[in-house]
């Protein structure tokens, strides 16, 4: 197993009883990552300033130029009805963690049947964007940051082994050492937590254009090594250049002219945090 330690007391979570770790794929047993809890309010927050801007109203929002509604700090995937997305959905699996929690889940969210957004499109979306049962949604994802921020942690840990295995052969060592040094500091932490949440493993098959995929898989795959350039470094070179080439190969437009300068400042933040005193 990989043994991912959270030294920390999460926001509406204790220590005690953690729950399933989503998706529950193996790992390897040489890594090990620990937050300590100011870290890991640290990252939370990072990320909900990476998603929303730390904008209340951003926790329940559809972006023009998508098929579906995003949720939470993490913005959360959600497919509508018959929406068949090459993206991996992840908001179904963080409410299944979430009520093995025991979080106070909306009555109306687990009573939908089947599971999928209640909203067609994004104009049905933005109809209904004042009324109760939005309200009610961003208010439970508002107090509920700090599951959302264990599950992505645990997300992470979850992909670590299978995107080892999924690397070829020739690979695996560096990016095993790479792994490790990301895993020894708060920085690296969050780059590997934040980037998978944000474009995925690398392993989903659908996530491609062109063959070429843009996931975490891909990134420690185009990791070089620099000399005098930390891990971290390396990691956020290598993003950059995942990433616009993703937005290369995208056959929509906005992905290039709208989206990826917001993608490449975002993996500018992939940095150590300022020492001070909550650090």
């Amino acid at each position: 197993m990989v043994v991912l330690v959270v030294f920390a007391t999460l926001v509406g979570c204790d220590s005690d009883s953690v729950g399933e770790v989503p998706g529950g794929r193996s790992a390897s047993p040489d890594i090990s990552l620990a937050l300590e809890p100011q870290q890991m309010d640290w990252v939370g927050q990072k990320i909900f300033q990476n998603e929303c801007a730390g904008r209340f109203q951003c926790l329940v929002h559809w972006n023009e130029g998508e098929l579906f509604p995003s949720l939470g700090i993490g913005h959360f995937i959600w497919y509508p009805r018959d929406v068949q997305g090459r993206f991996v959905e992840s908001f179904p699996e963080l409410i299944r963690y979430m009520s093995q929690r025991q979080a106070s889940v909306p009555d109306w969210l687990l009573s939908l049947e089947p599971f999928d957004a209640p909203w067609p499109d994004r104009a049905n979306f933005l109809a209904a964007s004042d009324s109760t049962r939005v309200a009610e949604l961003r208010e439970f994802l508002a107090g509920t940051q700090g599951i959302q921020a264990e599950f992505i942690f645990r997300r992470a840990q979850s992909a670590l082994g299978a995107i080892i295995q999924a690397a070829p052969e020739g690979r695996r060592g560096a990016i095993l050492g790479d792994l490790k040094a990301l895993s020894a500091t708060p920085g690296g932490v969050y780059a590997l937590m934040d980037y998978v949440n944000f474009k995925g493993e690398g392993l989903a098959p659908g996530e491609r254009y062109q063959g070429e995929g843009w996931g975490l898989l891909q990134v420690l795959v185009s990791m070089g090594a620099e000399p005098g350039d930390t891990a971290l470094d390396r990691f956020r070179s290598a993003a950059a250049t995942v990433l616009t080439r993703r937005a290369r190969n995208a056959e929509n437009a906005i992905e290039r002219e709208r989206w990826l300068a917001g993608w490449l400042k975002r993996v500018e933040s992939y940095r150590e945090p300022a020492p001070g005193p909550a650090l």
